[in-house]
């Protein structure tokens, strides 16, 4: 638990009052009927500004978070795509933000917001934002986007995240080794906390492209007190400047 002040001291109570209302709502029951199960359901306190920058881990690029070790293994799709890729038609030179699992990995710092029915997650980088419903809610029909749809649930003293409904994107699985991802693409994350970091480990799955699941460990620090996140902005000509100096692959 993070001892900065009284009012970090006091959320994970909070968050487990909003629990035990939650749990007490859905069984019919009252908040005092349900306390012991809510109990066990041991709340992280991950609210906060969090420091995902490079004095937190190695910088990203081809081989960071992916390694020999954890790097994703493709099928014969998957190889083809990244054969044929030409980076000039990276979405990213279009402003469309980054998505899981390299949001995540980005070098910028990130606020969380935990509320009794959702965990929303802010980021500098392309200053998205992400909502993590906790209410059991079922992804809408026919709705893909880029951030996909996310729910949660609290599992021994984690916030446990499943993310689905991505759009098809050339360049989905990183900035780097252009390795595509697609609807089929699933995003689970583990949050935790140990000692003052917050940790995720993440594993995308994506039958489409990937033989099997890949993954990588990564931790965020607590950001100076009194940190606001950045405002980030993408022009659209800007971003395609790069481009004009690019060798393309095919003529």
């Amino acid at each position: 638990m993070r001892e900065t002040d009284g009012r970090t001291l006091s959320r994970p109570l909070v968050c487990l009052a909003a629990v035990s209302g939650m749990l007490a709502v859905s069984m019919g029951g009252t908040p005092a009927a349900v306390a012991a199960q809510a109990d066990e359901v041991q709340v992280p306190d991950l609210v906060g500004v969090w420091n995902g920058g490079f004095s937190a881990r190695r910088v990203n690029g081809p081989n960071m978070p992916w390694t020999p070790e954890n790097f994703p293994v493709l099928n014969e799709r998957g190889l083809a795509f990244q054969e044929i890729f030409d980076e000039a038609i990276a979405p990213k030179y279009d402003c469309v933000p980054a998505a899981s699992p390299a949001l995540q990995y980005d070098p910028y710092f990130m606020e969380v917001v935990q509320w009794p029915d959702r965990v929303l997650f802010r980021y500098e980088k392309d200053d998205q934002l992400r909502t993590v419903w906790m209410d059991g809610r079922d992804p809408p029909l026919n709705e893909y986007t880029v951030q996909g749809f996310s729910s949660g649930r609290y599992e021994e003293g984690a916030l446990l995240v499943e993310t689905t409904q991505f759009v098809f994107d050339i360049a989905g699985f990183d900035d780097y080794n252009g390795i595509p991802s697609s609807q089929l693409k699933k995003v689970t994350e583990r949050y935790w906390i140990e000692g003052e970091e917050l940790r995720m480990t993440l594993t995308v799955e994506d039958p489409l492209f990937l033989r099997e699941p890949a993954s990588y460990t990564t931790r965020w620090l607590p950001a100076a007190e009194g940190y606001k996140l950045s405002s980030y902005t993408c022009d659209a000509e800007e971003a395609r400047r790069a481009v004009k100096f690019m060798v393309p692959r095919y003529r």
